[in-house]
């Protein structure tokens, strides 16, 4: 797996991340040994990249990575993510905040729960609407001078927020949600990170799975996943995407790929900036879409690729309406 400067601040990490939420939470039950051996072969394989938050779970995935990182933290370029407040009576719940005093004690309790001293890259998980950016990110750049974070990053922030947040100190990262059926930041954050030198993570590269190909209804999904309230796996626009998949697989079989792969190698096409973190908590899906790195497409295949899932052909908001309300501010 190809080793990449993520930023322009000096951070290294594999192109092909991996993103670890639903190792504990939201994509049906939890199974902590297959997880852990999907951390473990991770390593083995190059994917050293790893994206968390002390909101999943909420708090257990943090834990969770800490048995791994007890015996190879310095083989993990580890990322985790603060700013979004779960009550823990009602994780149903959701607030944000941004504040310092927050920040600080977040980062702290992050540090505990994972075992480590010093967290990789620490993301900014939503914009708090009540408070400035420029507070938030000045106490991110305080614990960096105390040595409990080395780079900084924020997530789902418009291209001024971006702006903003990197005046007050360098920013390394974006992670956005970012696939062939979520393109909104092409028209304007992409060009931005590139500008300042931040590097970008696309989250839910492969569409919440959708684009893997391997579901055909919602019977498909466990009674407790959270996509069955996902606009897009709701009523029509499960079909309609279901559709569009199909026209994916085919060109995939021609390169002789699956359609992941195929998902991930265009995400991998848009630039030498692009860090996906794919998720998974299954061996067999990290090593498959890791293979996509050498998953090589041709002018023509984009093009084709183009035509068949232009910007905007996805059925349905990538969130409900209660969480687009907290994305690109």
């Amino acid at each position: 797996m190809k080793n990449s400067l993520l930023g322009n601040q000096g951070l290294i990490a594999s192109q092909m991340g991996l993103g670890c939420m639903g190792m504990s939470e939201f994509y049906g039950d939890a199974d902590e040994s297959e997880s852990l051996r999907t951390l473990h072969r991770a390593l083995e394989i190059g994917v050293n990249f790893w994206d968390t938050s002390d909101v999943y779970g909420p708090h257990t995935n943090e834990m969770l990575l800490s048995k791994v990182l007890k015996d190879r933290r310095n083989e993990v370029v580890l990322a985790t993510n603060f700013g979004i407040v779960r009550d823990l009576n009602d994780p149903s719940k959701r607030g944000f905040s941004g504040r310092p005093e927050y920040c600080q004690k977040s980062c702290e309790d992050s540090l505990k729960r994972l075992g480590i001293d010093t967290i990789d890259l620490y993301y900014l998980h939503r914009i708090d609407p009540n408070t400035p950016i420029e507070e938030t990110v000045g106490a991110m750049a305080d614990l960096i001078k105390q040595g409990k974070v080395r780079y900084l990053g924020l997530s789902e922030a418009s291209a001024q927020t971006l702006r903003r947040a990197n005046a007050v100190h360098p920013i390394s990262a974006l992670q956005t949600e970012y696939s062939l059926w979520s393109r909104d930041v092409e028209e304007e954050i992409i060009s931005t990170c590139r500008e300042l030198g931040i590097g970008f993570v696309p989250y839910s590269p492969l569409s919440r799975g959708f684009l893997s190909g391997e579901y055909k209804s919602m019977d498909d999904l466990a009674p407790n996943d959270f996509r069955r309230t996902s606009p897009r796996f709701q009523g029509d626009n499960f079909q309609k995407n279901l559709d569009l998949v199909d026209k994916i697989k085919e060109l995939a079989n021609e390169k002789n790929c699956t359609p992941s792969q195929l998902a991930l190698a265009w995400v991998l096409a848009q630039g030498n900036d692009m860090f996906p973190i794919p998720g998974t908590k299954r061996v067999k899906y990290l090593e498959e879409n890791a293979a996509a790195s050498d998953v090589k497409l041709t002018a023509e295949d984009l093009a084709i690729i183009e035509k068949i899932s232009p910007k905007g052909i996805a059925s349905g908001e990538r969130y409900g309406e209660m969480g687009m309300k907290f994305v690109n501010l």
